[in-house]
């Protein structure tokens, strides 16, 4: 119950974006659903990969690199996802940040903490 709870808050998350920021779009709540579950899978099996990869420039840059890896995993679902366009690669920097920031805010607000009372 818990994963389908963050999958549509990860999903209102993506949906809001746009209101914020007129360089990405989304079409409607299906492309926002499907794009959210594809970031989600691309996240938990790309993203790690890449990181590794490119440790040695993260390290370099003081990890500021993983916000190019972010706007990069945001970037490539856009271009797999009908319904969800990213104008621009640092659009999708910047979008992916937008995203990371309200999809913590409202998991943090709707999720229970179940560590909260110990």
């Amino acid at each position: 119950m818990r994963l389908i709870l963050t999958w549509l808050i990860n999903a209102a998350a993506l949906f809001a974006v746009p209101y914020l920021m007129h360089s990405v779009s989304v079409s409607n709540v299906a492309a926002a659903l499907l794009a959210a579950l594809v970031l989600g899978l691309v996240n938990t099996l790309v993203r790690p990969l890449l990181v590794l990869l490119t440790l040695p420039v993260t390290v370099l840059t003081l990890g500021l690199f993983i916000f190019v890896l972010n706007g990069f995993m945001f970037w490539l679902v856009a271009k797999l996802v009908d319904g969800f366009h990213v104008d621009s690669f640092w659009a999708a920097i910047g979008g992916a940040l937008l995203y990371s920031v309200i999809s913590w805010a409202l998991s943090t607000l709707l999720l229970k903490n179940d560590n909260a009372n110990t």
